[in-house]
């Protein structure tokens, strides 16, 4: 973290309980970042907080550690959780678990994560056994939480993170049936944090928080960070200049963004059939896999990352050197949130962006949400890579079950006897 994306209050000017100062001492925390020297004084005095921030400037921390001091100086009466952690990905709250568990290895609290695709057993186990911070994806929690194997009738902090991100994608019913099931927002202490606080969010927060205080932490423009260039490219052209970019360049760690899961395949497939370690990270990734990806990305087993916008956000990569949008997005935002993959907690570093013929309508909603034009270069010879068309490798993929329909009783074929659908029926269907 550079020392510019750093305030100048310390950790140490708060009145943390001796375990929570050998967490941070051991995290090596000296300085807050701006989000966590807004955040902490507030809620360390036990008022409930929203707070706006973007990923990757400290948040986990602001909140982790007001609720593991909350935890310590509250009487613990039963095995169930005494705070609620909700985040929108799996990926989210494995990271907000282990950040959580670091910062809080010197004390006795038990702190466990949920969430679909994988474990469903072991962790139903952990519920079980009780914790005292749960972590996990909305889903999940619904799940254990319909089957009594815990309750939430003693908790004392509820957290909600990246609440924007919850609305994108379709959780805040979900979100409401945990609040509605949670101690009134009187009785306990609300912390939420979102990348935008829209008009949406404010409106939940203020619905299921008591009064909260709202700090804004205004979205550091990154083109002071990072060098930010582009090419105008036929579709033709994206895989030989990707490929030609790649070679060309040090991308240890790299992040190539699209639109769609169809071309994550295309895009995985010629960099691995043309000698470049590749990962791929999609909605139907399985969760297992999906984890062993990150760690192979992290730990530089794999120089290549292919994203769709399911890792734009909520995902801690750190010392990521490239980012390059293989697809432009069609939402301006999103295009900050991707490019901001590499510049965490103030790096620096570079993103490059295809302005193709399918997405090139994108750029100028682009530039003009981030105030600035973006350098566009042309596509010389030299940077495209010769690529033999059959050099694809093709992901495995399981066979579906096959379709099988029940016939029917009647004589004369299945559809003797039935009543026709009508317009609406058959749309339903669909």
């Amino acid at each position: 973290m550079s020392e510019k994306h750093l305030s100048d209050i310390k950790f140490d000017s708060f009145d943390f309980e001796e375990p929570v100062k050998q967490g941070i001492e051991a995290c090596g925390f000296i300085n807050c970042t701006p989000i966590q020297a807004e955040t902490l004084p507030i809620a360390l005095q036990g008022k409930d907080v929203a707070g706006q921030a973007q990923t990757g400037t400290g948040k986990t921390a602001a909140f982790a550690l007001a609720t593991i001091q909350k935890l310590l100086k509250s009487e613990k009466n039963n095995k169930h959780p005494r705070a609620l952690i909700v985040a929108p990905t799996r990926e989210l709250v494995v990271q907000i678990e282990k950040d959580t568990k670091a910062l809080a290895q010197f004390t006795d609290l038990k702190i466990g994560a949920v969430f679909g695709g994988t474990g469903y057993d072991s962790q139903k186990k952990m519920l079980e056994d009780g914790l005292d911070i749960l972590i996990g994806t909305p889903g999940r929690l619904i799940d254990y939480f319909k089957q009594h194997i815990y309750n939430l009738k003693s908790v004392d902090v509820v957290v909600m993170d990246e609440a924007d991100r919850m609305f994108d994608l379709g959780f805040i019913k979900d979100i409401r049936y945990l609040l509605r099931r949670c101690p009134p927002p009187e009785q306990r202490q609300g912390l939420l944090f979102s990348a935008t606080l829209s008009y949406r969010v404010t409106e939940l927060a203020y619905e299921h928080m008591n009064n909260p205080v709202t700090v804004k932490i205004e979205a550091e423009m990154t083109a002071d960070r990072i060098n930010q260039t582009g090419y105008m490219v036929a579709n033709e052209e994206k895989i030989p200049l990707l490929i030609g970019l790649l070679q060309k360049m040090d991308a240890h760690r790299t992040i190539v963004f699209v639109n769609t899961k169809r071309a994550a395949d295309e895009v995985w497939g010629y960099l691995e059939g043309n000698g470049i370690k590749t990962a791929i990270l999609s909605g139907d990734v399985p969760q297992k896999k999906r984890l062993s990806l990150l760690k192979s990305f992290q730990t530089g087993t794999v120089d290549v990352l292919v994203a769709t916008d399911v890792a734009a956000r909520g995902l801690h990569i750190t010392d990521v050197s490239h980012v390059i949008n293989y697809d432009l997005p069609e939402d301006s935002e999103d295009y900050v949130h991707r490019i901001g993959r590499t510049a965490r907690a103030g790096a620096s570093g570079d993103a490059i962006s295809f302005a193709c013929e399918t997405f090139a309508f994108s750029l100028p909603d682009i530039e003009e949400f981030i105030s600035m034009k973006i350098d566009m270069q042309p596509v010389s010879g030299d940077l495209l890579a010769e690529v033999d068309p059959a050099s694809r490798i093709r992901r495995e993929r399981k066979p579906r079950p096959p379709h099988s329909r029940k016939k029917s009783a009647h004589k004369g074929g299945h559809n003797k006897g039935r009543r026709r659908p009508t317009g609406n029926q058959k749309a339903s269907r669909n």
